[in-house]
């Protein structure tokens, strides 16, 4: 469980590093369940932005009820998980992801999402770790973003430079197996992976089911995605009765 403090900074920064890691056995499982992923899809080296789409065997990851304990403290006890994504930063070419808010992606009504962030690898500020910009979530907006079709982005949208004050930016370094918390509107980004050394991290995308997953908007910038991803009732029920829990392929 997270301590009152850790919940009051998640409140008041957008983000919490707990006092919680997964032991190595699991991390090891992920990381060869992975490999696994890669040797039928080379193409998600560097992104996979919905792995259950391709493989539900990552889902007994995201059923850990330690895990599921510290979010539901967050966003309460009714939740649904609508997506897992993979961010692999391989070593010397690992892609950047530029500044953004998850918000501008997503396509839930009301905005509302606690992504769990999971390091498969130590990570570190040569590799590429995520760097937030504390509090930029207390807003609840979305800041102005703009498409950024450079090379070595793993993601497309940016949020315009005059927005983003990055001597306030704070690098969350892990170890394989910590983690981190953080609120869909808080900023955030990474640097590119030139270093020898890879940066796996995993993402658990939770949802209160007070927000409906709307499949009538876009999401990542790509349509086929949103039609095809299932969410699971993880605990609770569907507070907004709206949400489609029927498997999508």
């Amino acid at each position: 469980m997270l301590s009152a403090s850790e919940v009051e900074h998640y409140r008041e920064k957008g983000y919490v590093v707990p006092d919680f890691r997964l032991p190595d056995d699991t991390v090891n499982a992920i990381r060869a369940h992975h490999e696994r992923l890669l040797s039928i899809h080379p193409e998600f080296v560097d992104y996979c932005p919905a792995l259950l789409i391709h493989d539900t065997g990552f889902l007994n990851y995201a059923r850990n009820d330690e895990i599921l304990d510290m979010v539901e403290q967050l966003i309460g006890p009714d939740i649904a998980l609508w997506n897992q994504s993979f961010f692999a930063k391989p070593a010397q070419v690992g892609t950047r992801t530029p500044w953004h808010q998850d918000g501008e992606y997503w396509p839930m009504r009301p905005l509302a999402t606690c992504s769990v962030w999971i390091a498969i690898d130590d990570a570190t500020t040569e590799n590429g770790c995520l760097r937030f910009l504390p509090g930029t979530h207390k807003s609840r907006d979305l800041a102005q973003h703009h498409f950024n079709d450079a090379d070595g982005l793993s993601l497309p949208l940016e949020i315009d430079a005059s927005v983003v004050d990055e001597s306030l930016a704070v690098d969350i370094q892990l170890q394989a197996g910590q983690m981190s918390l953080h609120d869909v509107f808080l900023m955030h980004g990474s640097e590119p992976n030139q270093s020898p050394y890879p940066r796996r991290g995993m993402t658990l995308r939770f949802m209160p089911t007070s927000s409906t997953y709307r499949r009538d908007l876009g999401s990542e910038g790509n349509g086929s995605i949103k039609d095809l991803r299932t969410l699971y009732l993880m605990r609770g029920r569907d507070v907004s009765g709206e949400n489609d829990f029927r498997v999508r392929w």
